[in-house]
């Protein structure tokens, strides 16, 4: 059951806090808290909750509001979270509670249900909110009830005007694809076919628990398989002769342990789905997977197959080859993200490796939609600079960093002035390099620790929301001073002698 919050918050007003003193007005959290549109949030939320009955569920803005507080106190775990919580009138003022209690109001086990109640869709619809993009939807029904309003004299204008009523080419695009690691183990192809090993025994005991194995319990040598593999993994210094051996070993023995799983389900057909567990059933068919996978490449001699699973427990996760000099491969999910005026807005989030040329268009049209005009200049990588890429800004008259296609002009002059073009646009693409950074030193793009995949696109995006929550922070005292000095500046100056 859920049942919307209404009424507003009190306790900032409230003459019983601490000794008769109301909340600081001034605190981050507070005004943190004016910026999200929480109601129309909550209408969106609310459409996870069909049922009448049952026990009343925690509103939006503490589903959210915890989110965000969770991206803020980065590595802390959720029992953490919650104490923190008890402790802080200012968080618990965010999360929507009109009065102070001691302690925190929803237990840490919630945060899970908070992360998979809130779909990727709804922090995407309130980030463009807080930027003020406009979706699609709300694009096209604005542009209905402007031609529902429109008087005949306008019209006459417009159909005067022709062709011409397109507005020019305005802003700046920055564009940019980086990696949002997963906490997973470095993945070897010794380690996780040990790991499968191990998993695949266990659905056999728990099989023969269940008397499913019609005698005594099948031989799977693992005491030797293990041993085996202590041996490899102390071993210092490796050798590729030593690596295929024991990638040949394990292979073996997990071959074997699907070969007794297999005549197991050929006696008794239909066992699996109902003695194991639905964890167990999907952990059997990346079991599955991962053998034919390790097979292949152990026969053909090859590091590279479609669909790599690199992680039993999250087999979603795939490798990203970056090419950074500090890890050349990451494994995690590959985030596409856009810079217009300060702020981000994820334009592609998949876990697959991607080209993000491919999705350059989208990008830009999802632009247009947004403010009703192409961008003026499009920042990007020069992995972005494809032919068609560029073909597409020059029809529409977008300009994308970078030298021109063919020869170089001949003239000295143009040569340094177009270089020194390029090193300024480099210089203002690095905006999104800098975010970047931001994002996984101080907030948790760096490692995320969620262990499904949903939460996991939760908490990137809950990240990028919360940052654009930091810029509108800013921003506001930005603002603050600005008017301030040009106050101080307006008033009249008395002259300090005066004349007799």
């Amino acid at each position: 059951m859920y049942k919307r919050h209404t009424g507003q918050v009190s306790m900032l007003e409230s003459p019983e806090m601490f000794g008769s003193l109301p909340l600081d007005p001034n605190n981050d959290w507070i005004k943190l808290s004016k910026f999200v549109p929480w109601r129309e949030f909550d209408l969106k939320y609310a459409d996870n909750f069909r049922s009448k009955k049952g026990q009343r569920a925690c509103d939006s803005r503490m589903a959210l509001g915890s989110v965000l507080i969770k991206i803020h106190y980065k590595g802390m775990s959720d029992e953490d979270l919650t104490k923190e919580i008890a402790m802080n009138p200012y968080l618990q003022y965010f999360l929507g509670l009109q009065e102070y209690r001691y302690e925190c109001p929803f237990d840490a086990s919630m945060m899970t249900r908070f992360r998979q109640r809130i779909s990727a869709e709804m922090l995407a619809w309130v980030n463009d909110e807080i930027i003020g993009r406009k979706t699609a939807a709300e694009k096209e029904e604005e542009d209905h009830k402007d031609d529902n309003s429109g008087s005949t004299g306008n019209g006459a204008q417009e159909e005067s005007k022709g062709g011409e009523s397109e507005e020019e080419n305005q802003g700046t695009l920055i564009l940019d694809a980086t990696c949002a690691p997963q906490n997973i183990r470095f993945p070897t192809d010794a380690s996780l076919l040990n790991e499968a090993r191990q998993k695949a025994e266990e659905i056999i005991d728990i099989l023969h628990e269940n008397g499913l194995t019609d005698g005594p319990k099948p031989r799977t040598y693992r005491e030797k398989a293990l041993r085996k593999y202590n041996s490899f993994s102390k071993a210092r210094k490796k050798t590729t002769k030593m690596i295929r051996n024991v990638i040949r070993q394990q292979l073996g023995f997990l071959s074997r342990d699907l070969g007794i799983i297999d005549s197991i389900e050929a006696k008794h057909p239909g066992c699996l789905k109902e003695t194991l567990p639905v964890r167990k059933q999907e952990m059997l068919q990346v079991i599955r997977t991962l053998y034919s996978q390790q097979e292949y490449m152990y026969r053909t001699k090859t590091h590279k197959v479609e669909g790599r699973i690199v992680s039993i427990s999250q087999p979603w996760v795939r490798p990203i080859v970056r090419g950074k000099q500090t890890a050349d491969v990451e494994f995690g999910a590959k985030v596409e993200m856009s810079v217009v005026d300060g702020f981000l807005r994820i334009e592609d989030l998949r876990w697959d490796a991607y080209n993000e040329s491919t999705t350059f268009q989208e990008s830009v049209e999802a632009y247009k939609r947004s403010y009703g005009h192409y961008p003026q200049r499009v920042l990007a990588d020069t992995i972005f600079r494809t032919r068609e890429n560029m073909k597409y800004c020059k029809e529409r008259g977008i300009h994308l960093n970078g030298p021109k296609l063919g020869k170089p002009y001949s003239d000295p002059a143009i040569q340094r002035q177009q270089k020194k073009l390029e090193w300024q646009e480099s210089g203002e693409r690095g905006e999104i390099e800098r975010n970047f950074g931001v994002g996984k030193r101080r907030y948790c793009l760096d490692c995320i620790v969620t262990k499904l995949k949903e939460t996991s696109e939760v908490m990137i995006r809950a990240s990028v929301l919360y940052m654009n929550l930091r810029k509108k922070l800013r921003l506001l005292l930005r603002s603050f001073f600005s008017w301030l000095w040009n106050s101080i500046q307006s008033q009249p100056k008395e002259p300090i002698f005066a004349l007799a």
